[in-house]
């Protein structure tokens, strides 16, 4: 069993290397909770960083820093992994623990701003793709675990990719917060996401891309713990 592990990212193509140091500066924060392991980052867009990475570790297991079984995934991601026989995760926005997560980091929103839940509206962010249904799906799975978990008084998503677009689906919400369910901060979340909401008039508070949340690190940690102890 490996006590190697490979955090991978699509990243950004036309400007790789920021997004190939925010997974390696993640891999960093994820090692130090695991004692005995060793961490890598690689983003897929950065040219020879996966087998770079893939080569100094070993036989790493693959965690895809992705937020739905889709395309990169399952097809992209499979393909570059069976080559070496490398074994792949599920995906971070598959974690069981994400729900919890997200939901104290909104509690922390709401409160600090005197919110109630139930008198305000959810409003998920998420890419969506004009060729699967996995990525919205998952999108709307995840505001829908979200408002029963808090008590919405409404719970709705919005696509970059796909309709409904963010930009209609942010029109009109009243006291609503937004919940961007990116990885990165790539071209969608630093473009597109501000884009969408302004054009839309929302005047909301929205959350960081999951990078910066302070439990992402330990939400890989626990997860690729609880796999070894399963192994």
């Amino acid at each position: 069993m490996p006590r190697t592990a490979l955090i991978v990212a699509h990243g950004s193509p036309s400007d790789p290397d920021p997004q190939e140091a925010a997974l390696r500066d993640l891999a960093v924060r994820v090692a130090a909770l695991l004692p005995g392991w060793r961490i890598g980052g690689a983003t897929l867009a950065k040219q020879g960083s996966f087998d770079a990475a893939v080569a100094e570790l070993g036989t790493p297991w693959v965690y895809p820093y992705f937020m739905a079984r889709g395309y990169f995934t399952k097809k992209v991601l499979a393909e570059r992994a069976a080559p070496q026989g490398l074994r792949v995760l599920e995906p971070f926005g598959t974690e069981p623990a994400l729900v919890q997560s997200a939901a104290h980091a909104l509690r922390r929103e709401l409160d600090g701003r005197g919110w109630q839940a139930d008198g305000t509206t959810l409003l998920v962010a998420a890419h969506g793709s004009a060729v699967s249904r996995t990525s919205a799906e998952s999108a709307r799975d995840f505001a829908a675990a979200l408002k029963s978990e808090m008590g919405f008084a409404e719970a709705r998503a919005g696509y970059v990719e796909e309709p409904p677009f963010l930009a209609d689906s942010a029109q009109g919400l009243g006291q609503a917060v937004c919940l961007p369910q990116f990885a990165l901060n790539a071209g969608h979340m630093l473009e597109d996401v501000p884009e969408a909401l302004a054009e839309a008039g929302f005047a909301g508070p929205v959350l960081p891309a999951f990078i910066d949340w302070p439990e992402t690190p330990e939400l890989i940690a626990q997860s690729l713990e609880r796999q070894a102890n399963s192994a």
